[in-house]
Parts: structure tokens; C-alpha cells; sequence
């Protein structure tokens, strides 16, 4: 809320500081005149006379204006969007530890190499895996 409000301020700020400055008369008459040139008088510094004209202060005050939200504007709009890493997030449950899988007596994976092809394959299954018949299929309706 307070940064919207801000950069409607800034933004007619800058309109207000562009209409002074274009408002403005030419103050002088290039590089020459500002070192002892044509225009150079005893009221003038360094060629250039210091007139306070309200469009001039009104130019300074809105470049202040404008220089310094847009530095606050800054600050706020960084402070907001700081990135957070996921290592401050604390654990709600600490992650539960692993159990060993229950051991079945019988290997997962067979203690003997298969065979290559082009082989011959064994005649008979080894004589620690018993060979049990497939059950019969179930009746159909």
C-alpha cells in the first residue's frame, strides 16, 4: 500500500520536474560564454548568471524529491523479495528411519548363472528348488 502510494508520488514528481525544466529559458550561450565569452559581466559566475527563478527552485526541489523516493523505493521494493533458503524451514516430523525388508529364506536373485546362448541348457532344475506344479485354472462361467 505504502509502496504503491509512493510510486504515484515518483511518477508525478518526475512529471512536475519536466515540466519546470522545459519551462526553462537557455541560460546561456555555449562553452564560450561561460569562459569570459561574450555574455561574461561582473554579476555572472563563470560566465552564467545564478538567477532563482521559481521554475529553477522548483527544478531542484523536484529532482531532490525525486532522487530520494526513488532510492527508499529501491530499499523497500528489495527488502520485500529477499529470497529465503530452504535450510531455515524447520522439519514438522523428523523423516522416519529405514527399516531392513524382512528376510524370506530364498534369494531374489538366483545363485546360479544363466545359461549363454547357444548352449545347453541343464536337464534338470539343481535340487534346492523344488519344482512345484502350476495350480489348475479356475472354472469358467
Amino acid at each position: 500500500m505504502l509502496y504503491n502510494f509512493l510510486v504515484v508520488i515518483l511518477i508525478l514528481d518526475a512529471i512536475v520536474l519536466i515540466v519546470s525544466i522545459l519551462l526553462q529559458a537557455g541560460k546561456g550561450s555555449g562553452l564560450a560564454a561561460n569562459f569570459g565569452g561574450a555574455s561574461s559581466s561582473p554579476d555572472a559566475f563563470i560566465g552564467i548568471r545564478q538567477a532563482g527563478t521559481l521554475l529553477t527552485k522548483a527544478s531542484w526541489w523536484c529532482g531532490g524529491i525525486f532522487l530520494t523516493l526513488a532510492y527508499v523505493l529501491q530499499i523497500m521494493s528489495t527488502r520485500s523479495s529477499a529470497p529465503r533458503s530452504i535450510l531455515e524451514d524447520t522439519f514438522a516430523n523428523p523423516p522416519a528411519a529405514a527399516t531392513p525388508a524382512p528376510s524370506t529364506g530364498t534369494p531374489a536373485v538366483p545363485l546360479q548363472p544363466a545359461p549363454l546362448p547357444g548352449a545347453a541348457a541343464p536337464a534338470a532344475p539343481p535340487a534346492t528348488a523344488p519344482v512345484r506344479p502350476l495350480p489348475p485354472p479356475p472354472p469358467a462361467r
